[in-house]
């Protein structure tokens, strides 16, 4: 009988970053070390249909039954119908144990006008925003610079930099293709900053060493697939700098409920930090931001990979004793 750990790899999804997901389900599950887990590979197609590693079709029943009969399941989706909190939903009904934030962190971080509500409350700086939907747009007039983005999509995709009233029409139309609400926000000048958060199962929050983006422009979907921006880790921060973006990381992460590694993204202004996003399911490939971040504290992509999914299958027989503890003590 294997003694190795079962692991379903989950990629695709049914949203515009479908072809970034399969990519970094295909190096979470090449990193898994062969000799210690037996990995199963399912896939959720643009129309949201599940797949076997044969690319047979499965019933979501037969999906369902898939996940169950694993030790433990990697979702590796971003952006929605996945990273949102609806896969970990799906994996908490199955009673499976998953890797990364459960249905409340997802949906609160995918939601980025959520998410700079629970900043602001916080007493964490965000850009000034205004929220759209289709029957505000008219009435909104455009006045200065801003950055135009849907408010549930991901990896920059819909996310546009508008100089002039000219540009913005075009902008709107293309964060409303993918979100019904829009966040139109003030740019913010200052060094784009990202950290990783790992929560342990003992509480501990392990961050890496911070990363700094250098783009010509805004950070879009080009120059984050394209080759264009250059990661520089770990970032040039003095101690002062360094202090404010870890106590803010470790604050968003805890106030939304994260699990697992989350990336959260600043702008370092001459006032301090200022949040841009909180990623729950972060790109996960050898050459994403995170891994690069871990690999320069000496852990590995395998190592980390291999950590994510430990503390995946721990948490979840402590939360299961937990919670039967208190169904027995009502």
């Amino acid at each position: 009988m294997s003694t190795r750990t079962r692991v379903a790899v989950v990629g695709g999804g049914a949203n515009s970053e479908h072809e970034i997901s399969l990519a970094s389900a295909a190096g979470v599950a090449a990193a898994l070390d062969v000799g210690r887990y037996d990995v199963v590979r399912l896939t959720i197609d643009p129309d949201g249909d599940w797949c076997d590693e044969d690319h047979e079709r499965l019933a979501l029943p037969s999906a369902v039954r898939t996940l169950q009969a694993c030790d433990v399941v990697i979702p590796v989706l971003h952006g929605p119908h996945g990273e949102d909190g609806t896969l970990a939903a799906l994996c908490d009904l199955a009673g499976v144990p998953y890797v990364g934030s459960g249905l409340g962190a997802g949906a609160l971080a995918m939601d980025k006008w959520a998410t700079k509500l629970v900043a602001r409350s916080l007493g964490i700086a965000v850009a000034p925003e205004v929220l759209l939907t289709p029957a505000t747009v008219p009435a909104y007039t455009f006045s200065h610079p801003v950055v135009v983005k849907p408010v549930t999509a991901g990896s920059s995709h819909g996310v546009t930099l508008v100089r002039g009233a000219a540009e913005l029409p075009a902008a709107l139309v293309a964060a409303l293709a993918l979100d019904p609400r829009v966040l139109v926000e003030d740019v913010v000048l200052g060094r784009e900053i990202d950290l990783a958060v790992l929560g342990r199962p003992d509480g501990a929050r392990v961050v890496a060493p911070a990363l700094e983006i250098v783009a010509d422009g805004v950070f879009d979907t080009e120059s984050k697939y394209g080759g264009g921006a250059d990661f520089r880790v770990p970032a040039l921060l003095t101690d002062d700098e360094h202090e404010a973006l870890v106590g803010a990381a470790k604050t968003m992460y805890d106030a939304l409920g994260c699990a697992g590694v989350a990336r959260i993204d600043f702008f370092l202004t001459d006032g301090g930090p200022v949040l841009n996003e909180v990623n729950t399911m972060p790109g996960l490939t050898e050459e994403s931001q995170v891994p690069k971040m871990f690999a320069a504290a000496g852990v590995s992509y395998p190592e980390l990979v291999d950590m994510l999914v430990r503390d995946a299958v721990v948490g979840f027989r402590h939360g299961v004793q937990a919670s039967r503890r208190v169904v027995a003590r009502r």
